[in-house]
C-alpha cells in the first residue's frame, strides 16, 4: 500500500476505484480496511481513498497528545500531499468526529460530508464508556482483544449476536488479522475521543451533510442527533432502525444503498 509524508508523520492509505475522490476516515483503533464492506460498492462510482489515521494501522504513532482537530489537519495535509483539492469525506464514530473538524477548519476541501454514529461533544456517559475500554485494554494487554470483547458489544445488537454468531466470529477474525494497535497509541487515540468538542465548530460546516445513527446505539446515540442536525445548516438525518453503533457491518446492504444515494446526489 502507498505511503506519503503528512505533517510530522508518514501516512499509509489505500486507493480503489475511479471517479470523484471519496476519503474514508476510520473509527477508533481501526485502519483503512475497516470500510472493506463499503468500498466494494462505493468504488463502482468513486475513487475511494481509505487512510490509516495517526496512531493506527501502518501510519506513524508518535508519542504526543492526539486530538480530533489534529486528525482533521492530518487529513487536510494528506489531501494536499496526494493532489486532491476537494473530496467527499466520510467517517464513522471517531472518523465522523474528525470529519466535522475537517469540514469546519478546511471547508474548501470538503464537497460532501457523511457523519455516521458521530457526536458533537463527549458527555459524561460516553466518557465513562471510553475510559472502560482503556481499562480493559490495559488489563488484557491487547487492543485487538479489547476491541472484540469490549467494543463489539456496543457496536452490534443482541439480536445479531444471537442470529449470526458465525458472522460475529468472522468479524473478530478480521480484526485479529489487521495490524495490532499498540496500547499507548490506543490510549492517545481514545483520549482524543474523550476530549472531543466540536459544538462551536458546527456552524462552520458548509458542505451538504448526511448524519446517520443506529436506533439501538447507546454509545453515540440519537441523543446527539438534534445538536448535529440543528448545528449543521445543510444536513439531513437518517436512522438505521435495526442497528447499534456499526450499521456498516450490521446492515451492510441498507447502509451502502442509503449512503451511496447521498453521495451520488451530491456528486458532479
Amino acid at each position: 500500500m502507498p505511503k506519503i509524508k503528512v505533517n510530522d508523520i508518514t501516512m499509509n492509505y489505500e486507493h480503489q476505484g475511479q471517479g470523484e475522490p471519496l476519503v474514508l476516515i476510520p473509527y477508533l483503533a481501526a485502519d483503512n480496511a475497516c470500510y472493506a464492506f463499503q468500498v466494494a460498492d462505493y468504488a463502482k462510482h468513486f475513487a475511494c481513498i481509505s487512510i490509516d489515521p495517526r496512531g493506527a494501522g501502518e501510519t506513524d504513532k508518535p508519542a504526543q497528545t492526539y486530538s480530533t482537530q489534529l486528525f482533521a489537519d492530518d487529513v487536510a495535509a494528506f489531501m494536499q500531499a496526494i493532489g486532491i483539492a476537494r473530496a467527499h469525506v466520510s467517517g464513522l464514530s471517531l472518523g465522523a468526529a474528525t470529519g466535522m473538524w475537517l469540514a469546519a477548519k478546511h471547508p474548501q476541501r470538503v464537497k460532501s460530508l457523511s457523519l455516521h454514529s458521530g457526536w458533537t461533544k463527549t458527555d459524561p456517559f460516553l466518557k465513562v464508556v471510553v475510559q472502560g475500554w482503556q481499562t480493559m485494554a490495559k488489563g488484557l494487554g491487547s487492543v485487538t482483544e479489547m476491541v472484540i470483547q469490549g467494543i463489539f458489544p456496543w457496536c452490534f445488537t443482541p439480536e445479531l449476536y444471537a442470529a449470526k454468531p458465525d458472522y460475529i466470529a468472522s468479524l473478530a477474525a478480521f480484526v485479529r488479522g489487521r495490524p495490532a494497535q499498540p496500547l499507548d497509541a490506543f490510549l492517545r487515540q481514545s483520549d482524543a475521543v474523550i476530549a472531543h468538542d466540536a459544538e462551536a465548530a458546527l456552524a462552520g460546516i458548509k458542505a451538504p451533510t448526511q448524519i446517520t445513527f443506529g436506533r439501538h446505539d447507546t454509545v453515540t446515540s440519537t441523543r446527539f442527533a438534534d445538536a448535529m442536525k440543528n448545528g449543521i445548516a445543510r444536513s439531513e438525518l437518517m436512522v438505521f432502525e435495526t442497528c447499534a453503533h456499526a450499521p456498516i457491518y450490521e446492515s451492510v446492504a441498507e447502509f451502502n444503498e442509503k449512503t451511496l444515494n447521498f453521495l451520488r446526489r451530491n456528486s458532479g
